[in-house]
């Protein structure tokens, strides 16, 4: 396979490409027109990028089988155009987890310490132990996480390190599931601001996302409570939050914001500049060597399994279930054979699976199932999957409602 690497690349994975037999043309420069003239020039069947930009007028002509994006997001690649042309777009989901908990973390003791504020004071030749002495401290304190994926559930080993309890919320989390997290639930956004004395965000960008915290949620935090997001700018209402701060009622922390530069290098002049309860860091939170070489590895994996299979992990663009009028939950023992029967049981009902996600918990002992199907499971369905032991519970939700 001829790949293309028009980004910055990790050694071990150019070497994990070659070693799978790939040719494998490596410039971090390309962009623009002279990325459009290497995919054609080099007949590259595979491009791997990070922040480069991808559009439309590169595909139409190419040999390309593939592109896949080296970190999380795809949100640089023009999908639609790639699907006209029949390339499939994947990414590699997760594999920053770590990175950005860390990170997450990191901003909630630069918050409760004023770490940034000491460092500029002293940079500029004044001392003032006496104002910077007046720290809360996190010990003992609860810490609500919004969002309960791979990078929510690293932020809880982190937290319970530092003596905080914890509590989350997320759409599917059902008590059994927190339980066996070792935290705590809310049942709303509103109440698990209301019961925080920090709050870290970590939930996708969706139609169903955005805008999801607002005037509402600031108003309802504590008094003197850290709200940190390193998830997505475009989850908050920035305006409010930024009002919620001037107002004296929090301090917050960000790695990602409106307005913010796209490349790696620029200049940035909002209002973030002067507002001075807000930290603000360079979007970095899946910026490590170590988040960047589990990037790399899963890139080759997603090559490799294309080379042997032709099956594209991860993949972004195939029919996300068009014909899909509902989707059933089902939350489980992580076990063999359970979504075996639940499959079984749709099938016999004459529900046809149009894609179907499980996700793992942490510690590998529960699993939630997002299965879309293309009727309403019956009555009768639903009960039967309830039936099995290994079942915890089973929502039916009307998709486009």
């Amino acid at each position: 396979m001829r790949v293309l690497v028009a980004d910055k690349f990790e050694k071990s994975g150019l070497d994990g490409l070659r070693n799978l037999g790939c040719e494998v043309h490596f410039d971090p420069d390309l962009s623009g027109e002279s990325l459009a003239k290497a995919i054609k020039d080099n007949k590259s069947e595979i491009l791997i990028v990070r922040s480069t930009k991808v559009d439309a007028s590169m595909l139409s002509g190419t040999s390309l089988h593939v592109i896949i994006r080296a970190g999380a997001g795809y949100n640089t690649i023009d999908v639609g155009a790639a699907s006209a042309e029949g390339i499939f777009v994947a990414n590699c989901p997760g594999k920053n987890a770590l990175a950005v908990a860390e990170l997450a973390f990191g901003l909630i003791l630069a918050l409760d310490r004023r770490i940034p504020d000491n460092v500029i004071d002293l940079r500029g030749g004044k001392w003032d132990k006496k104002k910077y002495s007046k720290a809360r401290g996190i010990f003992g304190s609860t810490l609500g996480i919004v969002g309960m994926g791979q990078i929510g559930q690293e932020m809880i080993p982190r937290a319970k390190a530092f003596g905080m309890n914890v509590i989350g919320y997320s759409r599917w989390m059902t008590s059994d599931i927190a339980a066996a997290l070792g935290i705590g639930q809310a049942e709303s956004l509103e109440e698990l601001a209301s019961r925080s004395d920090a709050v870290t965000v970590h939930v996708s960008l969706s139609p169903e996302t955005r805008g999801l915290i607002g005037a509402p949620f600031f108003k309802a935090m504590r008094p003197g409570s850290l709200f940190v997001n390193t998830s997505r700018a475009e989850v908050i209402d920035q305006a409010a939050l930024v009002q919620a701060v001037q107002e004296g009622a929090i301090r917050a922390g960000l790695d990602v914001f409106e307005g913010e530069p796209s490349g790696a290098e620029g200049s940035y002049d909002g209002i973030l500049t002067s507002v001075p309860g807000i930290y603000c860091t360079h979007h970095i939170g899946a910026s490590t060597e170590q988040a960047q070489e589990a990037v790399a590895a899963e890139t080759v994996r997603i090559v490799k399994e294309y080379m042997s299979s032709g099956v594209v992990p991860n993949v972004v663009n195939i029919n996300r279930g068009e014909a899909a009028t509902h989707l059933i939950v089902v939350r489980h023992r992580d076990k063999v054979g359970v979504l075996a029967s639940v499959l079984a049981n749709l099938k016999d009902d004459g529900a046809s699976v149009q894609e179907m996600e499980n996700i793992v918990l942490k510690g590998a002992q529960a699993a939630i199932a997002q299965i879309s199907v293309d009727k309403e499971p019956s009555h009768d369905c639903q009960a039967k999957i309830r039936m099995s032991q290994d079942v915890f519970s089973t929502n039916v939700i009307a998709l486009g409602k």
